[in-house]
C-alpha cells in the first residue's frame, strides 16, 4: 500500500488539493468576497421597504418620525421637474446583493474552476515528475483535464455574454462577429508560415489540416469575444483617469487605482510588442557568446547597425524575460479588475449626474435605465474582466509544461513543441487583442469620436 501511494504519489497530491481547495473557494465564498464592498447607484423609486412603500428623500428640519407630509397645491399644469426622482442611494454591494445579480452562479463556478486549474499548473512546476514513470504517475494529466475543463467553460460563457440582449450594443457585437471572421482568416492564411516572418514564434512542424484549422478557429474565436470587453476596460481607464475632466471624486479613480490602470494599459502594450520580430531583435544579442571577445575590437560610435542583435539579452533569458512579462501583466490586470468594475458602475452614475445637470428640465429616463442594466449585468461583466487575463494564465501554464511529459498524454499533436508554442501564442494573442481593441478605442475616445455617457 505504502509502495502504491509512494509511486502515485502525484495525482493523488494534485486531486487531494485540487478539491481542498475548490471546497474551500465555496465554503468562504471567495468569489463573493473578491467582489464585495463595490459601490452601486440605484433610484429611489427603484427600491422597495419592508413595509411596500417606495423610499424617499425628506427634507432638511423635517422630522422623521412624522407621518405627515407637506402638503402641496395641485395645479392642472404637469410640473417641469419632479426631484424625488432625481434623487439616487448609493449602496455597498454584499452577499445579498451579489446573490441576486445575473450570472453570480457561473461567475462563482468560473472562479473556481480557473484557480483551481492555475493552482494545478503551478503545482506541476513544483512536483518531481520522472519521465519514465508514465502518464498516470507523473500526474501531468490532472492540470492538462482541468486546463481543457477551464478552457470549456470560459469558451461557453463568452458564448453566452458575448450575445446577451441588452448587455451591450447591436454594433458591438456585429463588429465582434466581423473581427472573429477576421482571426479566422488570419489564421487559415498567415499561421504559420506567414506570421514566422513577422512574429517571433516557431512551431517546428509545418501546420496543415485540423491543426490549422482547429488554430484559425481558436484565433477567431478569442478575437470575437474579446472586443466588447477590451471596449468596457477602455471606457474604465478613460472614466478612471479622469481624461474627461469632470473633477469629481465620487467617479474617478484615486492615486492608487489610477496607477494601476495605467500601468495595466502600458504593460500590455509593452507585451503585445515584445513578439513582433523588429521590435524582439532589439532586445536578443544574437552574438552573446562572442560578445565578449568582439567588444574590444569594435570601434565608433553612432553606428545602429553594429547596436541590434550585439546588446541585450541572451535568447533564453529573453524567452524567461517575455514569460514573466506575460505573467506579470495578467496578474495585473485581476488586480485592477475591481477599479474597472468599480468604473462601470460609476458610468452610470456620469450619466445621472450628466442629465441631471445638462438641461433645464432634465431627462432621468436614461440615468434610470443604464442604473439598472449597469446592476442587472455586474457579474456578466465581471466574467468579461475576469476571464482574458485567466485565458492568458492557462495557455501559458500549459506552454510550460514539459515535453517528457506530453509525449506520454494520448493525444495525436505533431510534437510536444508544437503544443507548447501553439499554447504560448494563444497567450500573446489573447493580450495582443486587447491591447489592440482598447488602444483603438481609447485613440477614438481622445479624437471626440466616442465617448462615455
Amino acid at each position: 500500500m505504502l509502495e502504491f501511494v509512494l509511486f502515485y504519489k502525484n495525482p493523488l497530491l494534485h486531486a487531494s488539493l485540487s478539491i481542498i481547495l475548490a471546497l474551500t473557494l465555496s465554503f468562504f465564498r471567495i468569489p463573493i468576497l473578491f467582489l464585495y464592498a463595490l459601490q452601486t447607484y440605484i433610484h429611489p423609486d427603484s427600491q422597495p421597504q419592508s413595509n411596500g412603500l417606495k423610499a424617499a428623500i425628506r427634507r432638511p428640519g423635517t422630522d422623521g418620525t412624522t407621518n405627515e407630509l407637506r402638503k402641496r397645491n395641485k395645479s392642472k399644469e404637469k410640473p417641469d421637474f419632479d426631484e424625488n426622482n432625481a434623487q439616487i442611494f448609493r449602496i455597498r454591494l454584499d452577499q445579498s446583493h451579489l446573490q441576486s445579480r445575473l450570472y453570480i452562479d457561473q461567475y462563482c463556478v468560473a472562479f473556481t474552476v480557473s484557480f483551481v486549474t492555475l493552482f494545478a499548473i503551478l503545482l506541476h512546476k513544483f512536483l518531481d515528475c520522472h519521465d519514465n514513470n508514465g502518464l498516470l504517475a507523473n500526474g501531468v494529466f490532472v492540470p492538462i483535464l482541468l486546463s481543457i475543463l477551464s478552457l470549456y467553460t470560459w469558451g461557453m460563457l463568452f458564448v453566452k455574454v458575448t450575445f446577451e440582449r441588452s448587455a451591450s450594443r447591436r454594433s458591438e457585437k456585429q463588429l465582434s462577429v466581423v473581427f472573429g471572421v477576421l482571426g479566422v482568416l488570419l489564421g487559415l492564411f498567415f499561421v504559420p508560415e506567414v506570421a514566422s516572418l513577422v512574429l517571433d514564434f516557431d512551431f517546428g512542424v509545418s501546420v496543415d489540416g485540423f491543426w490549422r484549422v482547429l488554430i484559425s478557429a481558436m484565433m477567431g474565436c478569442l478575437a470575437c469575444f474579446m472586443f466588447i470587453p477590451a471596449i468596457r476596460s477602455a471606457r474604465s481607464f478613460w472614466l478612471g483617469t479622469d481624461q474627461i475632466r469632470c473633477n469629481l471624486s465620487m467617479i474617478t479613480c484615486g492615486f492608487f487605482n489610477r496607477t494601476i490602470l495605467y500601468v495595466n494599459q502600458i504593460l500590455l502594450i509593452f507585451v503585445a510588442l515584445m513578439w513582433i520580430m523588429p521590435l524582439a531583435e532589439i532586445f536578443v544579442n544574437k552574438n552573446y557568446n562572442n560578445s565578449k571577445g568582439n567588444s574590444a575590437t569594435t570601434s565608433g560610435v553612432g553606428n545602429a547597425e553594429r547596436v541590434v542583435g550585439n546588446v541585450g539579452f541572451s535568447p533564453s533569458d529573453f524567452d524567461n524575460f517575455r514569460h514573466w512579462c506575460l505573467l506579470g501583466s495578467s496578474l495585473l490586470q485581476i488586480v485592477a479588475l475591481r477599479a474597472n468594475l468599480q468604473m462601470y458602475l460609476n458610468e452610470a452614475l456620469l450619466s445621472w449626474y450628466q442629465r441631471l445637470h445638462g438641461g433645464k428640465v432634465p431627462e432621468l429616463d436614461y440615468s434610470r435605465a443604464k442604473m439598472f442594466l449597469h446592476n442587472h449585468y455586474l457579474c456578466l461583466v465581471v466574467l468579461q474582466f475576469l476571464g482574458p487575463p485567466v485565458l492568458v494564465l492557462i495557455f501559458l501554464g500549459l506552454s510550460q509544461i514539459d515535453g517528457p511529459s506530453l509525449g506520454n498524454f494520448p493525444l495525436a499533436l505533431p510534437s510536444s513543441a508544437f503544443f507548447k508554442e501553439v499554447a504560448l501564442f494563444l497567450a500573446w494573442w489573447v493580450t495582443f487583442l486587447w491591447a489592440i481593441f482598447s488602444s483603438a478605442i481609447l485613440l477614438l475616445h481622445r479624437h471626440c469620436i466616442l465617448y462615455v455617457s
